[in-house]
């Protein structure tokens, strides 16, 4: 059982509490020796430029026309591998008074790409046993012959699939299984050496400040509500007031923009039961004061032990945040059943629905495999997540998606029937309470476990497969 007790670290905002704390900014410059003229060793510019090739991506995979297009192929590639100069920035951009300043990727950081960043690990959650970094690849490719990224054949999302997954196997492996995890390490990027040549920071500095980037909070995130930063993520006109910390008129979508696993912590954390955003975003910023206070020496162990410990809260807190993801979609992907199959018992229009049901378990599917690429392994819990959601959803005709050909085809199956599948929903939905005890638990449909399961019969029990 792999339930944590997650112990805030702030207090928890309301609209008449909102937080009076530092900013992800403005730590000073420890490097002994530096002669530059940079005022502060913050930096995690790399990570801004992959949080928009990101987001740029999710838009180019719903562009296709439903015929191969090799022409947004090699731009999907190109946002995904390619380290171009001259990237626009598909998204986010301007929208109405809620102005962005940067429009090119380069304005960011220069020669970044996702790819050589993605988890190099087995994927036993999708066929053809690839690892995560060739996942993204052959999603891509299916999705630029796909129309509007949907394979209504496959029951595939593929820009749900290719976002949830690559928030995952990108940001969420890197921070959690790399920067907070190894290279906190005494012999690994050590405090008392800069970072690079020249640097204003030093190893554990930049270190640190990598991982925040990945998360996609910005950098005033403790000073403002969940609701606040949820707005801001969503480009909202009033947002903003909450964003635009320089008063310059604009976001700068370095650290003034909500992205990724920041905006979902924000999302659920609006509903006041959970407060995963500002605890981790606290810790980030208790972290980065720790190392700042070292003041360029090498860190003590016990100082590393304590750094650890933050590294720890974002890490458990993190996970719980996808774990919630997982559950909210499985809720959503139930509820879309239901729907499609009183559609199909009716003799109604069950195309429309099944787009929708589409969507949510591409949602699922995507946060379901990024779930399994942190830092632990979990071993049980991913074999049953696997087998409850399976390859693809189930299909009108009863089938799955069960592998891939040499030819990179898919191939399909009889499966369980729909309603069945729905059982596997709630299953999946027990198992994220019971292994990781979420507790915003959006669109929870557990309440209908004991119902359906009876429904069907005593093969289906209440226990996970």
């Amino acid at each position: 059982m792999k339930v944590k007790v997650l112990v805030s670290a702030v207090v928890m905002a309301t609209a008449s509490n909102v937080f009076a704390a530092q900013n992800y900014a403005d730590f000073p410059v420890t490097v002994k020796g530096y002669e530059g003229k940079a005022e502060h060793s913050v930096a995690y510019t790399g990570q801004a430029a992959r949080q928009v090739l990101h987001t740029s991506l999710k838009k180019l995979a719903g562009k296709g026309n439903g015929q191969a297009n090799p022409e947004l192929k090699a731009q999907m590639l190109s946002y995904y591998e390619g380290k171009d100069a001259g990237r626009e920035i598909i998204s986010p951009t301007s929208k109405g008074a809620f102005v962005v300043t940067e429009t090119q990727v380069d304005e960011l950081s220069k020669e970044k790409n996702l790819s050589g960043k993605a988890y190099k690990g087995a994927v036993p959650g999708w066929p053809g046993n690839m690892t995560g970094q060739e996942v993204l690849s052959f999603m891509i490719d299916k999705a630029s012959a796909a129309n509007k990224g949907y394979d209504p054949l496959t029951g595939y999302d593929y820009a749900q699939l290719i976002s949830k997954f690559a928030m995952g196997a990108v940001f969420y492996n890197q921070a959690v299984d790399n920067y907070l995890d190894e290279k906190l390490e005494a012999d690994t990027k050590p405090n008392n050496k800069a970072y690079g040549e020249g640097k204003p920071y030093t190893g554990k500095e930049h270190v640190w400040d990598e991982a925040f980037g990945y998360f996609g909070a910005q950098a005033n995130a403790l000073n403002l509500t969940a609701e606040q930063v949820y707005k801001v993520a969503k480009q909202k006109e009033e947002a903003l007031a909450y964003a635009d910390v320089n008063k310059d008129g604009k976001v700068s979508l370095y650290n003034e923009m909500t992205y990724a696993h920041a905006y979902y912590a924000a999302g659920f954390d609006k509903g006041g039961k959970t407060d995963y955003l500002h605890t981790i975003v606290q810790a980030f910023v208790d972290g980065r004061q720790l190392i700042a206070d070292a003041n360029g020496e090498a860190l003590t162990d016990e100082q590393r032990n304590k750094l650890k410990g933050y590294a720890k809260t974002i890490a458990d807190n993190w996970e719980m945040v996808i774990a919630e993801a997982v559950f909210k979609y499985a809720g959503s992907t139930y509820k879309d059943l239901q729907k499609l199959n009183e559609a199909i018992e009716s003799n109604g229009d069950a195309a429309k629905l099944f787009r929708k049901y589409a969507k949510h378990w591409g949602e699922l599917k995507g946060f379901a495999l990024a779930l399994q690429t942190g830092k632990d392994n979990l071993g049980e819990t991913a074999v049953k997540l696997n087998r409850l959601v399976g390859f693809s959803p189930v299909l009108l005709g009863n089938t799955q998606v069960t592998g891939i050909d040499a030819k990179g085809n898919y191939v399909q199956s009889s499966s369980i029937n729909m309603k069945e599948y729905m059982l596997h929903m709630l299953k999946v939905q027990k198992l994220m309470v019971d292994q990781f005890g979420v507790k915003a638990r959006a669109n929870d449909v557990m309440a209908d476990l004991g119902d359906l399961a009876d429904k069907l019969g005593s093969g289906s029990s209440v226990e996970n497969d």
